[in-house]
């Protein structure tokens, strides 16, 4: 099973997606490199994937899929209009939580997305 960094970044009801070329819509977030703790994970990829820096995060849930476990964040950035895709990221939003459902994306992260709309 792999393990994945997922984190949730929210501003005034919107939420940061990521997605590579040709792909579905994300929430940022990646694989925990050998010796990285899984917040350190977080906060790497986030930086890796859209150039965020992360002042503070909090451990929301752990998410199981049949082939991946998500360690779910949710991420306070400093910088937050400075959102850029990055490396292998083609493109990245800020989108309204309440329509995620009308984009193409996993089902994991919809799920994820909705449980996290049930906590605010």
């Amino acid at each position: 099973m792999k393990v994945r960094a997922t984190i949730i970044c929210e501003q005034d009801r919107h939420i940061l997606l990521v997605r590579k070329r040709r792909c579905r819509w994300t929430l940022p977030g990646g694989k925990i490199e050998p010796g990285e703790t899984i917040a350190g994970a977080a906060m790497r990829e986030l930086y890796e994937e859209t150039g965020l820096e992360v002042d503070d995060m909090l451990y929301l849930m752990e998410w199981e899929t049949t082939s991946t476990r998500h360690h779910v964040y949710e991420a306070s950035v400093v910088n937050l209009a400075a959102a850029r895709p990055q490396n292998e990221i083609f493109d990245c939003i800020w989108h309204p939580l309440d329509a995620v459902h009308n984009l193409k994306t996993s089902d994991a992260t919809l799920r994820i997305v909705k449980a996290f709309q049930r906590r605010l």
